[in-house]
């Protein structure tokens, strides 16, 4: 039986959760914004001077020409963001999955040692049914951590994935360029 001092512990320890990850939250909602920010005033300085380069243009090749230079850039900027952006919520998201990963951590060892309290504590001949019970218990942690290793597998694959797709965007813009040169 927990004690109303274990409660108010358990409690506190909660809200202090709560609070650690609404300000990871903010800190990534905050790295979003200044990334956002960052690549609006350069699009902006970007589209200022594509429109000169563009009113200056005496021909329909010349056109062209500069519409062709711009691609690549674009293409390595736009994979330069999506990488931003997946490095702000990866980040986030680990901070959250080693957050969460701590608390069941804490209460999976808190639920345990009531098991082995209660074990301690039960009657004669009972002994068959807690062994039952401590082999489920067991079993059940044996598959989350199965499910963590392959979530974690899984993540590790889209990683490898994005950068693998980032990478063949960028190396699609140049190829034009080479072709041409």
């Amino acid at each position: 039986m927990l004690t109303a001092e274990q409660l108010l512990a358990a409690q506190k320890a909660n809200v202090e959760t709560l609070f650690g990850l609404t300000s990871k939250a903010f800190e990534g909602v905050e790295k979003l914004v200044e990334l956002n920010v960052t690549a609006t005033k350069a699009a902006l300085a970007e589209a200022a001077e594509t429109t000169q380069s563009m009113l200056s243009v005496k021909d329909a090749q010349e056109l062209l020409a500069l519409q062709a230079s711009l691609f690549q850039p674009l293409a390595e900027k736009t994979a330069a963001y999506s990488r931003h952006l997946y490095d702000i919520s990866s980040t986030a998201g680990a901070e959250f999955g080693r957050t969460f990963e701590g608390q069941f951590a804490d209460a999976q060892k808190k639920f345990l040692a009531v098991v082995d309290n209660a074990a301690k504590n039960a009657p004669a001949g009972s002994e068959t049914a807690v062994a039952v019970f401590k082999s489920a218990v067991a079993a059940g942690n044996n598959a989350l951590e199965s499910v963590q290793k392959a979530v974690k597998q899984a993540t590790d694959v889209a990683e490898a994935n994005f950068n693998a797709v980032a990478a063949t965007a960028v190396n699609a813009a140049k190829a034009p360029k080479a072709k041409r040169a």
